[in-house]
């Protein structure tokens, strides 16, 4: 099997020290990216960890497809335990970073500690460099990438920085690389503001040979001739047929399809893209950089989740509106998904939806916990009952689209994933639609036949997480690629795939996870019997932990032992 290659190294911010350590044996096992960060955090994060205590350790990882020239490997892994979900999450990024942390020669970089002054840690493959950066102290995240162009010479693409929301430990706080790119969901960005971490570089000319097979020109090929909606509008070109079949989550998820639709859909993103985008190395270019000509706004996006979460579900149909949302949210360090249903919550308390400028005021509020912010800034699943609204949430984390109240499969894969209401964990929404070819397609209702699809939809995409390969490369790289490319069984593949569901269970269930946490703030058809079906699937416990011995390895030890 192909795998990522080089040392790990830990960096200590705290006592301002860093130093590798040879993982070659967890290399070849566990491939890279999700898979190394998850099994890395399983054994040497206390499970009784605080996320925001020093004891905390935060991973980035790359895999062995960020050696090749395809296009859907632009993207790379971050691992800790999050601040939101209170479990072992791992989150994804794309953009121009990942060829850059591959130069530094280490398969992974290890963040723990904290340091007692704010600072920026530079990774290069000469060392490790601790800079204090008072001065840049609550700035945003276009400040301190300038900062770091102009005093470094390192453009943003080297870069993984906080904004204030980071700083300020709000719950959703993202690490954005590339300026406007996030590792968006479960609170990554306060975890490094826990450590008075405020950006990290990485740069050097060490990146290991790993040899891909000629079939990535193929597949470079292809992404770059194909004719999609998505690279005229990117994820958003699903919005108005997700909004006719009743899967748009619409006023803080009370009702199923937004009559304001035409104002926010992929048509008016299109109208206000000027230019193309895409992260390193991609043809297929689906990302959506938005210019509105008469106030001068700009932004990337906003992508589809970001129009549900500040649009339909905070009543918003003027897409400039929500343009501004997306672009408040990457200057401040915020995932837009649980940033917008936050808001939304608090719109829904106050009977203020459609209401832009308060919208706007809100986010600043948050990212700087001043006010009102200072509540909101803890997330729907903490401050639902000083709202007096439902809790519209799952293990911590807040909905995106693609609503399982309509795509029932989607709606037991919101409920069964580590990583909370979260989308592309399994990534089922696509055959409920469906997106894709009649043979693979279900019926949006009921739960039939779905739960083994979902445990397969999550195991793979934990490999997709590991390798690393973006997610919209599934019409590209087949099961029969996906070996070639990574040189081993594509069984192989789905069983490390468990493996890693399976850690992050594990991990979880020793701080108090169980089925419980599976759950949903709505009913669908048989869930209860789909649950147990996944569990059965899984080889877990009744009660949805993992049966003694399965979880993989050597298990961390409490924090007070």
């Amino acid at each position: 099997m192909k795998h990522v290659q080089g040392p790990l190294c830990t960096v200590d911010v705290g006592a301002r020290t860093s130093e590798t350590e040879d993982i070659d044996d967890v290399l070849e096992s566990f491939l890279g990216g999700r898979a190394l960060g998850t099994k890395l955090a399983h054994d040497r994060i206390p499970f009784d960890v605080d996320p925001l205590g020093d004891e905390n350790r935060l991973y980035f990882a790359t895999g062995p497809l960020q050696h090749s020239t395809m296009s859907f490997t632009g993207r790379m892994s971050a691992t800790s335990v999050s601040p939101l979900t209170d479990g072992l999450l791992s989150s994804n990024a794309g953009g121009f970073l990942s060829r850059n942390f591959t130069g530094t020669g280490y398969s992974a970089v290890e963040i723990t500690g904290a340091s007692d002054d704010l600072v920026i840690v530079h990774v290069t493959d000469e060392g490790v460099e601790f800079e204090e950066v008072p001065d840049l102290e609550e700035a945003t995240v276009p400040e301190t990438c300038d900062y770091i162009e102009d005093e470094h010479g390192l453009e943003n693409e080297h870069t993984v920085v906080v904004g204030p929301a980071g700083e300020n430990q709000v719950r959703f706080a993202s690490i954005m690389t590339s300026e406007e790119r996030a590792f968006g969901r479960g609170g990554l960005g306060a975890v490094l503001g826990s450590k008075n971490v405020k950006a990290i570089t990485f740069d050097g000319d060490s990146t290991h040979e790993i040899e891909i097979p000629p079939l990535q020109m193929e597949i470079h090929g292809e992404a770059a001739q194909v004719e999609h909606p998505m690279k005229q509008q990117g994820t958003t070109s699903v919005a108005e047929y997700a909004n006719m079949v009743e899967a748009l989550p619409s006023y803080y998820f009370s009702e199923l399809s937004f009559e304001g639709i035409d104002g926010i859909s992929g048509d008016r993103v299109e109208e206000k893209k000027y230019k193309k985008g895409t992260c390193s190395a991609c043809a297929f270019a689906c990302k959506l950089p938005t210019r509105d000509e008469e106030s001068g706004l700009e932004t990337e996006g906003p992508e589809y989740e970001t129009l549900m979460a500040f649009g339909s579900n905070s009543g918003i149909d003027d897409i400039v509106d929500l343009m501004k949302s997306n672009k408040l949210c990457d200057e401040y360090g915020l995932d837009t998904i649980s940033a917008g249903d936050t808001v939304a919550a608090y719109l829904a308390s106050e009977d203020e939806f459609g209401n832009a400028d308060l919208i706007h005021d809100l986010v600043e509020k948050i990212a700087h916990r001043e006010g009102i912010g200072d509540t909101l800034a803890e997330g729907v699943d903490r401050i639902h009952d000083e709202l007096g609204v439902e809790n519209w949430s799952v293990k911590g984390m807040e909905f995106a689209a693609h609503d399982g109240r309509t795509l029932n499969g989607q709606g037991l894969a919101f409920a069964t994933s580590n990583r909370g209401a979260d989308h592309m964990y399994a990534e089922f929404y696509p055959y409920e639609y469906p997106l894709v070819d009649a043979d693979d397609a279900f019926d949006k209702e009921g739960l039939e036949g779905k739960p083994p699809k979902v445990v397969e939809l999550e195991n793979i995409n934990a490999i997709k997480d590991s390798a690393v390969l973006c997610k919209f490369s599934r019409d590209f790289v087949t099961p029969e690629r996906m070996e070639t490319l990574l040189d081993t069984d594509y069984e192989d593949l789905l069983d490390l795939g468990g493996e890693v569901v399976t850690l992050e269970r594990h991990f979880n269930n020793q701080r108090g996870f169980d089925r419980g946490d599976d759950t949903l703030p709505y009913e669908i058809p048989d869930f209860e019997q789909g649950l147990a079906e996944y569990y059965e699937e899984r080889g877990w416990n009744d009660d949805g932990t993992v049966p003694d011995g399965q979880f993989g390895g050597d298990a961390a030890a409490p924090a007070d032992d």
